[in-house]
């Protein structure tokens, strides 16, 4: 099973919660993770876009860096693990996504990725007078199989004449082309992402649910396998999952709990006004999955409890089929990436790999 970590790109990370360590993004920050998930044989390290917060008393994702231009840092500092910026498919043409790709691509030969997000906040793009409107919410995943399908074109032909709905390209040119081929990311859950990350995507983030609980997630990577079936191609489910670990599950469950005391409601509230713009019934769609984490205070699921129980409820979920990874979070990244180097990744049979071939 690949491990990798979602890096701290906005303010504290994934807990909306007023006393869960709060902390601003930086670059020194985000280099000591990558170069510590480096130094444990993580596999990958992925950062998000994000362009407006949530506010509330924590100023969730209020503070935040550009994706591209981070892991082009990154890519710099860092020798062998996989990198993978994130694209808000409105801000930029697909052909200046593709170039930006290829000049980390010239960085960081054959370790360069792209994560396609395709938009579900409109304050996110009012704010820049970018929004389509509502109807982008019926038309994002055709709106970004043509951004992905100019980006591919640009990639392996340097060119691209593409005529489609959105976007029509002119002999439009992309030399030097990639040293290797770019693979691209999704995050769809909803029955219509789900299908594009089957024709579209390498991989697809599958979102897990509650507090250890790893069989949750077993319903969504089942969705996307089936997807894959039918598409005859090969798309690695990725979980996104938060570890917090402890001594003890005592330990543990006691700083959860904290967190949870300390949940961000008006921060929250604002997030599923946001989401509630898109009035799809499909449950799995980011507007009515969020109603299904309940009062957690954050979107994943969580493994909460000692080194031992993290170890072992990673490894149960590594038996899900269809698994391809898992992509970690923490409550405090510099300690939880230690913890896992240190104390959970050599308790897993999923990663003894690792440990045979050192």
């Amino acid at each position: 099973m690949d491990i990798g970590v979602f890096i701290p790109i906005n303010n504290n990370g994934w807990l909306t919660s007023t006393t869960s360590p709060q902390y601003k993004p930086s670059f020194e920050l985000n280099r000591q993770v990558v170069q510590k998930a480096e130094r444990y044989g993580l596999d990958f390290a992925l950062s998000m876009i994000k362009l407006h917060g949530f506010g509330g008393p924590s100023q969730f994702w209020d503070y935040g860096l550009e994706s591209f231009t981070l892991m082009a840092g990154l890519a710099s500092v860092t020798s062998r693990i996989k990198l993978f910026a994130s694209i808000a498919v409105l801000t930029m043409p697909p052909p200046i996504a593709a170039r930006m790709a290829v000049t980390i691509d010239s960085i960081a030969p054959g370790r360069f990725g792209v994560n396609i997000v395709s938009g579900w906040q409109k304050a996110e793009y009012s704010q820049m007078g970018i929004w389509p409107g509502t109807e982008h919410f019926n038309n994002r995943y055709q709106f970004c199989a043509e951004y992905v399908d100019i980006m591919r074109e640009l990639w392996e032909h340097g060119e691209s004449s593409y005529q489609g709905r959105f976007f029509q390209m002119e002999e439009c040119k992309l030399l030097p082309m990639p040293s290797a081929r770019i693979p691209i990311i999704c995050a769809a859950q909803s029955d219509k992402g789900t299908r594009f990350a089957a024709e579209y995507g390498d991989y697809n983030f599958c979102v897990g649910f509650g507090v250890n609980e790893p069989q949750r997630v077993a319903p969504s990577i089942a969705r996307l396998t089936a997807a894959t079936a039918e598409t005859g191609r090969d798309v690695g489910a990725l979980v996104m999952q938060m570890v917090i670990a402890d001594e003890t599950d005592e330990a543990a469950m006691a700083k959860w709990q904290h967190y949870c005391d300390g949940i961000d409601h008006e921060a929250m509230a604002w997030r599923n006004e946001q989401a509630g713009a898109d009035k799809t019934t499909d449950p799995y769609a980011t507007a009515n999955r969020q109603k299904m984490q309940g009062g957690n205070p954050t979107n994943q699921g969580v493994f909460v409890g000692s080194y031992a129980t993290v170890a072992r409820l990673l490894d149960e979920m590594a038996e899900i089929p269809g698994l391809r990874g898992v992509m970690l979070t923490f409550d405090d990244f510099l300690i939880g990436m230690e913890q896992f180097g240190t104390r959970i990744q050599p308790l897993m049979k999923s990663r003894a790999h690792l440990l045979a071939a050192a």
